[in-house]
Formats: structure tokens, sequence, C-alpha cells
């Protein structure tokens, strides 16, 4: 290598042009520390690569089990998501704030308050996902998601004193502000701690966690909903203080994200770091962190990360893939999944029978859950986001064709649109669900990550909010009263969602986060990611 100061503009295979282009010079101490370096950096690389699953989870165990800790915080929105779907479904609930439609002879929590309750928390998580990406990425992931988590304690005392329908409202939008942190920093820190083999089951747990916080609350309503007492919303309501105390404290005695502490030049921290994370027997912490010296050079700019940043250059691309991942699960089956109890009520199955339903179904959930580790970690992402999306695509077709056909009042019809909903709910989280999680912890850059995560969830609220208003629309029988027409509608979604995805979305299984960033630099179409070859020695 020459040592010539002008040797910036030269092709090379080091990283130094690439980093000069975004605005760094090298001064010649620190070329030379990177050629020393170098050498550890692919050594790492190729120890990642060789890992088998089981290898990798032996190697970093204490990783596994922080990514655990970590994706548990996203129960607390997934809980009070699902609370509120089934609230509108609770006899005790509606009595004391729904209204008496004459001309139906019904009480209902109407339309405008049924789909504000719903929207209010995603209001507030809006708020919270902008605000984690800049604190994160100046505090780090730790110390933001244990501020979420105090502040969540603080919040849920509004929402359990609250005695009518607008500071309900409000309760649910301060509560959504920490769970925005936690959503937006929950699948950046999983996939950072974990080696290559590991990152699609540790970012799969986030779908598994959302199925654990629907089970938890499908359980409780199941027991309260023939309870006529306010108990029957209140004791729900108190059970979220179950949370964050204990998540806290496991949080501040966790181990930061080593990327994370590279990123801001704590080398020997983020040593320590994967040596907490990992067994020093089956790992050389001084190479690992060479391997993330190298990716953050390669990635190197100058001053704090920025939100314009996402929309420059190659990251624009990689913003809308997360985007596009997240925004998506609204829009292939989530909603339907998220009303699950509602809508087996419009669908004309008993209170008691709508109940156990939801609860069978977020119990299926997590089960398939776990099985789609198998399926995206051994057939990739993108095949597996592919036919899990077109699957869901036929089911929603022939729930529209089933609410279309026959006695809507009709057992057998009644059966069909509940049975085809409880498949379209669990599939959801068998394919496109869990395969979106790993999506959105590797696309984005590494210096960008906390942003990217943070702007791609607002993109998920942003679409979610008016697919409430219009989901709340369809089933209320004040409304649309669709029932299981509704399926044409989300149909027609999927498949928009099927055939963006087609095109765009790359594969990114068993690509380390250097290769990544090279296949976005060298703007490599999605559909030949699977096929391209980058070498251990490129570093552009």
């Amino acid at each position: 290598m020459s040592s010539s100061p002008t040797d910036d503009t030269k092709p090379r295979s080091d990283g130094f042009e690439v980093a000069a282009e975004a605005g760094h010079t090298f001064t010649l101490d620190e070329k030379a520390k990177v050629a020393d370096y170098k050498a550890d950096a692919v050594a790492a690389e190729n120890a990642e690569h060789n890992m088998t699953v089981l290898e990798a989870v032996r190697a970093y165990p204490m990783a596994s089990f922080w990514a655990f800790v970590m994706s548990f915080t996203i129960i607390m929105e997934s809980y009070d998501v699902f609370l509120i779907g089934n609230f509108v479904a609770l006899p005790a609930f509606i009595r004391q704030y729904g209204e008496y439609n004459a001309e139906k002879n019904v009480t209902v929590i109407v339309p405008h308050w049924q789909s504000a309750l719903q929207v209010s928390g995603q209001l507030g998580a809006l708020i919270g996902v902008f605000v984690a990406g800049p604190v994160t990425s100046r505090i780090g992931y730790r110390w933001a998601t244990i501020t979420g988590l105090m502040l969540l304690n603080a919040f849920i005392f509004t929402f359990y004193f609250a005695e009518s329908m607008p500071v309900i409202f409000l309760a649910q939008l301060l509560e959504g502000v920490p769970w925005g942190i936690f959503i937006a920093n929950a699948p950046a820190y999983c996939s950072e701690i974990v080696p290559i083999k590991l990152r699609a089951p540790v970012t799969q747990m986030l779908q598994m966690f959302w199925a654990v916080g629907s089970i938890i609350v499908g359980a409780v309503t199941y027991v309260y909903n023939q309870v006529e007492h306010e108990r029957a919303y209140k004791i729900p309501i108190a059970l979220q203080w179950m949370f964050p105390t204990p998540l806290a404290i496991l949080m501040f005695i966790a181990p930061e994200s080593p990327w994370w502490l590279v990123r801001k030049g704590r080398l020997e921290e983020a040593a320590k770091s994967v040596e907490r994370l990992g067994r020093r027997s089956r790992l050389n912490s001084g190479e690992t962190v060479a391997m993330m010296r190298r990716v953050v050079e390669l990635e190197k700019a100058e001053g704090e990360p920025s939100f314009w940043e996402l929309f420059r250059g190659t990251d624009t691309y990689r913003t809308l893939i997360v985007c596009g991942a997240y925004a998506s699960q609204n829009l292939t089956g989530n909603l339907i999944a998220n009303q699950a109890v509602y809508f087996f009520e419009q669908a004309g199955v008993s209170t008691n029978t709508a109940f156990a339903l939801g609860l069978i179904t977020s119990a299926l959930q997590m089960v398939f859950v776990m099985l789609s580790w198998i399926l995206t970690t051994y057939f990739g992402r993108r095949s597996i986001y592919l036919w899990g999306t077109f699957g869901n695509v036929v089911l929603l077709v022939a729930l529209g064709i089933a609410g279309s056909i026959g006695d809507p009042k009709a057992t057998s019809a009644s059966l069909a649109q509940a049975s085809l909903g409880l498949i379209i709910s669990v599939l959801f989280t068998f394919g496109a669900a869990p395969a979106s999680w790993v999506i959105i912890g590797e696309t984005s850059s590494i210096r960008l990550r906390p942003l990217t995560t943070g702007i791609g969830r607002a993109s998920y609220y942003v679409v979610e909010i008016p697919c409430i208003f219009l989901g709340s629309y369809m089933l209320n029988p004040t409304g649309g009263n669709l029932g299981g027409k509704c399926g044409y509608v989300w149909a027609g979604t999927g498949l928009f969602c099927l055939i963006v995805a087609f095109f765009y979305l790359p594969e990114m299984k068993g690509r380390s986060y250097r290769e990544i960033d090279i296949l976005f630099r060298r703007k490599v179409p999605a559909r030949k990611w699977k096929k391209t070859v980058v070498d251990a020695e490129d570093d552009e």
C-alpha cells in the first residue's frame, strides 16, 4: 500500500476511497491502523460465516439471552394494542363506555371512539420512534430503553384511573411514546449483538413476543369477559405494571451493543461487551471488534447521524426497504390479527366463543413464529416473505368469498369466516411478519441503524392509523358491516406489497454487514443478490 497522501483518489480494496468520498480524510497513521486490523477483521467475519446455528448459540449464549430480554419490551405494546382491541368487544367496557343504537338495537363503542382508542397509542408511538433515533444514537440502546420503561411505569397510572373516553385516549397517547422507543430499538439491538447465523431467530423473537402479549391479553379478557364489574377492564390495565421495572433492572446490567460502542470510538468497552455476549474460549474479542471497525470505517462520515442521511445515495433504497417491510405488516393480514376477537364477533360467533378463538389464535401464532425460525434461517428472508404474502392474499380472497355467499346469519357461514380469519392471523405470523423483522434488522447501515428503524416504524404507524379507521368502519355493525367481505380490501393491498417486494426486496441471508453495505453500494439488483459473490478482501 502506497503511503502517498494523494492516493485517496485511486481505486482501492481497503475502504479508504469509500470513506474519503463520505467526507473523511485519513492520516497516514489511520491508514496503517486499518491495514493492521484488516486481517483480524477478515478472520472474524470468516469465523462467523463458518459457524452453524448451534455453534453460534454455543459461542454467544448470553447474546441470545440479552436479545430475549430486549425483545420482551415488545410485549408491552402488543399487550396494550390487543387489550384495546378486546375492550371494544368486552361487555363490561361496552356497558360503561358504549352508546345504544336504536336502529340496530345494540349497545356498541361507536366507530369514531373505537378507531380513536386503537389509534391513540400509535400516535404516541409515532412520536416515540422519532425521539428514539437521535436519543439512542447519542446515549445508547440501554439507557434509551431504561428511560422508556420508567416513563411507561408513570403513564400506566393515567390509564388505570381514567374514567372517560378522552382521558383513556390521552393515556394511550402517553403510553405510546415509550412503545415507540422499544419498537425502534429492539430489532436494531438484537441484530447487532449476535453473529450472522443468529440474526434471523433473535429478530423473529420480536414477533413471538408480540404473540405472547396477545396470549396474556386473550387469557385475561377470556376470564373476565363475563364479569359485569369494572374490574373486568381495570385488572387487565393494572397487569401492565408487571413488566417495566423488572425489565429496567435487567437492561441496567445488560451489555451495550458493541457496534454502538465502536461507532463511538470506545473500542475497549466494545471488546468487553463482546466478551460478555460470548464465551472467551470460543471467540477472539479483538478480531470481532476489528470486524466492526472495518464496517464502521467503510460507512464513516463526519458528525452525528441525522435523519437527512437516510435519504441520500444508496441509504435511500435501504430506508425504503425498511419502511416498506414495516408498513406492509398492516396490509397483509395484521389488522385482522389485531382485531381477531372483534372480527370473530362480527362474523357471527358468540362473545365467549370469540374470546376463546382469540386466545387460540394467539397461542397458535406463538407456535408458528417459532417454526418460522427454521424456515427463515435455512430458506432466506425474501423467499419466506414472498410466499407468505402470496398465501395470505389467496386466503384473504377466500375470506371475501365466504363473506359474500350464503346467509351471513347461518352457522356454517359464520364458522367459515371465523376459521379463515383464524388461519389468516396465524399464517401472517408464520411467513411475512417474522421475515419482515429480520429484514428490518439487517437492511440499514450500522451508522444509521437507530434512525432507520425509527423512521421505518414511523411508516408503520402512518399506514396503520388510517387502516385502523378503515378496518373498524368495515367491521362495525353501525358502519360498513362488511364482515368477511373486508378480505377483498386487504387482499388488494397485500397483492400490491407482494409485487413491490418481488422487484425490490433483496435476499440478505448469510450476509455480513460488510457484504450488505457493498452490495447496496454496487447497486446489485434485488433478484441477483443471492448469486452475487463478495470477496472477503473487498471493502467497496
